[in-house]
């Protein structure tokens, strides 16, 4: 078996690499408990509670493949932990830290082929050298694209991230967005998503259809027409704000002539991946509805806390492997 021929490919499974601890100074990362059932994590000042990551999937392999034998998940794609994203701290510092986890994640992931691949972790906030770090970590170290936040220093759409997104297409790989906390270690956003952890169940939503918005609206795809750019959680909001959305492309006085045509926000948004982690068949289907399952592919937050409780009976449609296989360039 290997992702050639694997029935079930989970896209969305964070790896916490023991190796990186240290490797960002006084940010962290820490693990710790106050007991057997409180585990934290800590980056910086900001500390996720509840969700265990020492003697679990996250950090042990042999948990994780057996739990993947037991949810039916023949291979999964590792990515960053968006804890540890470390967009806003100093650029040396950034790019040591994601030297040290791809290095990490490319050995883990060699030592079982057939189930497990893995994404990069990239110094957005210095473009030029994550430029460099994808160029590293997809030619000398396997890994199988680029991998980074929707909030970082750069908007989305700024000009200068271009030379990034030209080197997914010239080495024809797939880019990934997932949001992570504000406030880890950059400006501290809405107080509102400080309570109730709605940073992370509304936060990640808002930022996710920010960065839809960004990519279309702010001509991404129209400037990078060979780019794939798959995002986290079916693109947060978009399926429910997708009307609204097309609307303002058509009739608000910023948008340019090629986006008020009918139709063109929704072509350009169906150029975009999208993972199927919503939570709730009915916005699934909603979703589908709007955009259609040909850029659709299966992911679960695996270990997470948000995971299904019973991914054993989450089966995803055939069609979603081969999905995956197309966003990741598996010739098979």
């Amino acid at each position: 078996m290997g992702i050639e021929t694997a029935a079930v490919i989970d896209v969305h499974a964070h790896a916490v690499l023991a190796e990186t601890m240290g490797t960002a100074g006084a940010l962290g990362p820490e693990l710790g408990e106050q007991d057997s059932d409180r585990p934290w994590f800590r980056v910086g000042s900001y500390r996720l509670d509840g969700v265990r990551y020492q003697g679990s999937p996250f950090m042990d392999v042999g948990l994780r493949l057996g739990r993947m034998d037991a949810a039916g998940i023949d291979f999964q794609v590792l990515s960053p932990n968006p804890l540890t994203f470390l967009h806003f701290v100093e650029a040396p510092l950034a790019i040591r830290f994601c030297q040290a986890h791809n290095d990490a994640l490319a050995a883990l992931v060699a030592r079982h082929p057939d189930r497990l691949a893995g994404f990069a972790a990239l110094p957005v906030q210095d473009p030029a050298a994550a430029v460099e770090e994808l160029q590293r970590a997809v030619g000398s170290l396997g890994l199988l694209g680029g991998y980074f936040g929707t909030d970082m220093p750069h908007r989305l759409d700024d000009p200068v991230m271009d030379p990034l997104y030209d080197a997914h297409v010239r080495l024809d790989v797939p880019l990934f967005l997932h949001p992570s906390p504000a406030g880890i270690d950059g400006p501290a956003g809405d107080p509102n998503l400080k309570d109730f952890d709605l940073d992370v169940v509304v936060g990640f939503a808002a930022q996710e259809t920010l960065a839809v918005a960004r990519l279309i609206y702010g001509g991404v795809l129209d400037r990078h027409p060979g780019l794939d750019i798959c995002l986290s959680h079916g693109g947060g909001s978009t399926g429910y704000l997708f009307g609204r959305m097309a609307m303002a492309a058509r009739k608000r006085p910023w948008s340019p002539a090629h986006l008020r045509q009918d139709g063109a926000f929704e072509a350009r948004l169906a150029r975009l991946w999208l993972d199927n982690h919503l939570n709730n068949a009915n916005s699934l289907a909603l979703l589908t509805g709007l955009v259609g399952d040909d850029r659709l592919v299966f992911g679960t937050n695996f270990a997470g806390w948000d995971a299904p409780d019973d991914l054993a009976s989450h089966r995803p449609p055939p069609k979603l492997a081969d999905n995956a296989r197309r966003l990741l360039r598996v010739r098979t």
